[in-house]
């Protein structure tokens, strides 16, 4: 079964699979958000729909619960999934087609029926399956207390005033409460895949009854929503039509893609026979990049939501996904709120690495993140010129950073200090992780990566650099002088300490020889800490390449180091033990493309140079080959899965829609730059 996400631009989304059996605890037709983009709630978890035919009933349901599973699949003649998901069932002289799409910027989603008849009366059936719990969490209840209120053709479910109201409405109805009707043990493949536990119970309120004449073709909405600012009162609710929230979303999304200008003739491929395909790319690329793009009311401002179905928004990702989601996409309004969100959050120089998903409060356990900060910021110049807003608004905030990294931080136990012999960046301690690899098990890291990490001081010497180039723009002169000497102590202090001569790498750590992907850093960035033209930079990139790069991403961890693991699966220890241990992350490929056009540029002899091109080409042609069939084909259908195994890696895994592994895949294919 393949999965497939949809979102509301506020944190909320709808998510199920292509059979419409639920196999997550996250999966259902309305996950809201109560606190945009965050504090989650499972409200609508499916719609179990019949169908009477002459008599006859037909369940066009699948679910799973207590070893059976319901058949409705059979009635499945095509799925599809574009903007919204599509599902078209055939029963006897009957087609039924079913849209999901949600209401953007609401906490609303409409199920929208097209129902032709061809011969006998028949009549559509509508259960909602409901529930009113954290989205992370599972439900054992044996009675669940809500009040109903009925009117005809729509519902008021009262959870009371710890939860809220769930509105549920289909236009032309007759609503029939079900009493005490509970759907016990539905069961969730997935979870239990994952180590979790895999059953829980959910309220069966009662059923929609909708009658269709013979020869009919007919058109029923399905609305659900909360009650609140973020929803609908019962009476708006009836007013909406679910075929002009489809239009409105289809319409939006156009207007996106437009608004990209992907598709004006400067990128458009010569070839009239690639054109389409472009076309097809870059319509795929608005639509997944589009989920992560969410509004944050109480910091008035648009962020991006790591990965669906368990993310927030985390500094990291959102900062490494900048590019790539925000301005090739040329959605550079968004783009300045999101610098300014992060920039009015900085506490002791430190950008927050994500909000928590119940009071939003900041988190800043990154030393990452403040400099990836530099580079994003760097990225937003070259493609908009705005160094006004740049000087006005992130200038002062960025020196703040450079000189609270020089003073020492130890906010939330970071420990980042700044060694005053070596030039160098040393954060973390034995118990706190603070770089991307930061899994820990029972309490334990299980890539222990403090100290100088090498990724960190890579970005650190770009962040110097960045900042020399910014204040000789905003004529700083003491500051460029300041700024440029540090970022040449870096550099030499870098090179002498860094270079693994018996692997022809760089350590990860200083101390740890093990071959992992961070180096990448090192040749990646807008100012590199190695000459791209010097061996050792070579050296780095071919061992990278040799070592770590397949067809998925990047693994963590070469074959044959020590604690490698290749296969990411089993209970949630052992996947956290293997998160960083030899798992491939996606998002990686998009250091490589940089490391690689860096290679191109410095490259100095014209052989070598044609060569390196032809090697990126290939390069290019392989990523859109795997790509392009995993965004169609693979287990999210119109979205990249956060990681994959690293042996014959061909199923995603992880979270199964991730913003970076979208911002870097895409970046790559619609990279016209070369």
């Amino acid at each position: 079964m393949r999965e497939w996400v949809i979102t509301n631009g506020i944190g909320g989304f709808a998510s199920s699979t292509d059979i419409g059996m639920n196999t997550r605890r996250y999966h259902g037709m309305l996950i809201a958000s109560l606190n945009p983009p965050g504090l989650r709630k499972l409200i609508l978890s499916k719609v179990d729909e019949s169908i009477e035919i002459g008599g006859t009933k037909y369940n066009l349901y699948t679910n799973e619960s207590q070893g059976k599973i319901s058949d409705g699949y059979k009635y499945i003649e095509k799925f599809e999934k574009y903007i919204i998901p599509i599902y078209t069932y055939k029963i006897k002289n009957v087609i039924v087609e079913k849209s999901i799409c949600m209401m953007y910027g609401k906490n609303t989603v409409a199920i929208v029926y097209r129902v032709v008849n061809q011969k006998a009366k028949a009549k559509l059936l509508l259960t909602p399956i409901v529930n009113f719990r954290d989205f992370h969490s599972l439900t054992h209840d044996l009675e669940f207390k809500y009040k109903q209120k009925i009117y005809r053709d729509k519902v008021t479910l009262d959870f009371g005033e710890n939860k809220g109201k769930i509105n549920i409405c289909v236009q032309g109805s007759k609503y029939i409460e079900h009493k005490n009707d509970i759907f016990y043990s539905m069961y969730y493949e997935k979870e239990e895949k994952r180590g979790f536990e895999a059953e829980e119970n959910h309220a069966v309120p009662g059923t929609f009854e909708v009658e269709i004449k013979p020869n009919e073709d007919k058109e029923i909405t399905f609305l659900c929503s909360l009650e609140g600012e973020y929803g609908s009162t019962i009476e708006e609710l009836s007013r909406l039509s679910g075929s002009k929230i489809i239009e409105n979303e289809k319409r939006r999304i156009n207007a996106e893609v437009k608004e990209s200008k992907l598709l004006e003739n400067k990128y458009l491929p010569i070839e009239d026979e690639e054109k389409q395909s472009y076309i097809d790319l870059v319509n795929k690329y608005i639509i997944a990049s589009d989920n992560f793009i969410v509004y944050r009311p109480s910091m008035n401002s648009h962020t991006l939501i790591a990965g669906y179905p368990w993310f927030l928004d985390w500094g990291r990702d959102t900062l490494i996904s900048f590019e790539g989601i925000l301005l090739i996409s040329k959605r550079f309004e968004i783009a300045k709120q999101v610098l300014l969100m992060l920039a009015n959050s900085i506490k002791q120089g430190l950008v927050p690495n994500g909000f928590d998903e119940y009071d939003m409060h900041p988190l800043y356990n990154s030393v990452d993140a403040s400099l990836l900060f530099f580079e994003a910021v760097y990225k937003y110049l070259i493609y908009t010129g705005d160094y006004k807003f740049v000087k006005e608004n992130l200038y002062h905030r960025m020196i703040k950073i450079i000189d609270n990294y020089l003073d020492g931080i130890n906010l939330d136990n970071n420990n980042i200090r700044f060694d005053e012999k070596t030039y160098l960046i040393s954060s973390g301690t034995l118990d706190t992780q603070n770089t991307w690899m930061d899994a820990k098990v029972n309490g334990v890291p299980v890539t222990p990566r403090n100290g100088k990490a090498v990724e960190i001081n890579a970005l650190w010497y770009n962040a110097l650099k960045i900042m020399q180039e910014l204040s000789k723009k905003f004529l700083k002169i003491g500051r460029q002088f300041e700024y440029g000497m540090l970022a040449q102590n870096v550099q030499k202090s870098f090179i002498r300490r860094f270079y693994n001569p018996y692997k022809k790498c760089l350590y990860d750590v200083l101390g740890d020889d093990l071959i992992r992907p961070n180096q990448i850093f090192a040749i990646s960035t807008s100012f590199t800490v190695l000459d791209c033209d010097k061996d050792m930079a070579k050296e780095v990139f071919v061992t990278v390449t040799q070592k770590l790069l397949n067809k998925y991403g990047l693994q963590t961890l070469a074959n044959g180091e020590k604690g490698f693991v290749s296969v990411y699966e089993g209970s949630p220890e052992k996947r956290d033990s293997s998160y960083h241990q030899g798992i491939t992350w996606p998002w990686l490929l998009g250091e490589y493309y940089n490391a690689l056009k860096n290679m191109i540029k410095a490259e100095k002899n014209e052989a070598n140079k044609q060569r390196l091109k032809h090697t990126l080409m290939q390069f290019k042609l392989n990523v859109a080959s795997t790509f392009t069939y995993e965004i169609t084909n693979g287990n999210t259908i119109g979205s990249i899965c956060e990681i994959y195994d690293s042996v014959l890696p061909t199923h995603g895994k992880g979270a199964i829609a991730q913003c970076w592994s979208i911002a870097e895949i895409f970046r790559i294919l619609l990279d016209k730059e070369e």
